[in-house]
């Protein structure tokens, strides 16, 4: 059986909102460290092998360029909200590539890993809708729809409920930590680190420091 293609969505904030949690501690490399998240994410589903393409939805013209020039496909933000931003660049994702399976990545995922971004799509393709839930169990990393299927995210707060009140499949298989390591805190930080990050995150942490400790 051939596997499905997927075009991926990345939701990127301006940096002025980009990781505010994480203001205390990241001090003034805060949006570097946005940045560098971001980026790690991006290049990491643009080496899995299922994945198609990567569709960046942001209005900060820094990300922007940067993600651009790792080989993402970058649209504006309309600006009205995270699940828009998807649903926009999913409209998008549909244009380019009508056949394709679409799914909605966070983009704070600096351990991602691609082959264990390759385990959720193969089974996410076996049904309508599926999310992975993050690492506390209360919000989402991932969301995919199958071609032909709504593409209805409901990211944001407590999404895990959120989905699967709305029917989707709950993916939640041994083996795909780094899909399911979001990073909102510097214990999220750190956890990630010790999965092991991305170039990007790896060369900002040394400047965070202590913090770190």
């Amino acid at each position: 059986m051939q596997l499905a293609r997927w075009s991926i969505v990345v939701p990127v904030k301006t940096l002025i909102r980009a990781k505010t949690r994480l203001a205390g501690a990241a001090g003034p490399y805060r949006t570097d460290l946005a940045v560098a998240v971001a980026s790690d994410t991006v290049a990491a589903a643009l080496r899995c092998p299922l994945v198609a393409r990567v569709i960046v939805v942001t209005a900060d013209p820094l990300p922007a360029e940067r993600l651009a020039a790792l080989g993402a496909h970058v649209v504006t933000d309309p600006d009205r909200g995270l699940n828009a931003a998807l649903r926009f660049g999913a409209a998008e994702a549909l244009r380019l590539a009508p056949d394709d399976a679409i799914g909605a990545l966070q983009a704070d995922l600096p351990a991602l890993r691609p082959a264990e971004l390759e385990v959720v799509l193969t089974a996410a393709a076996e049904f309508e809708q599926a999310f992975v839930p993050d690492a506390a169990e209360v919000g989402t990393t991932f969301y995919g729809v199958r071609p032909g299927v709504a593409f209805r995210p409901g990211f944001g707060g407590e999404s895990r409920a959120r989905h699967l009140s709305a029917g989707a499949k709950e993916l939640a298989p041994d083996g795909i930590p780094s899909v399911r390591r979001d990073v909102d805190t510097i214990e999220d930080l750190r956890e990630a680190l010790a999965l092991g990050v991305g170039p990007a995150t790896a060369a900002v942490a040394p400047l965070i420091g202590r913090r770190l400790a």
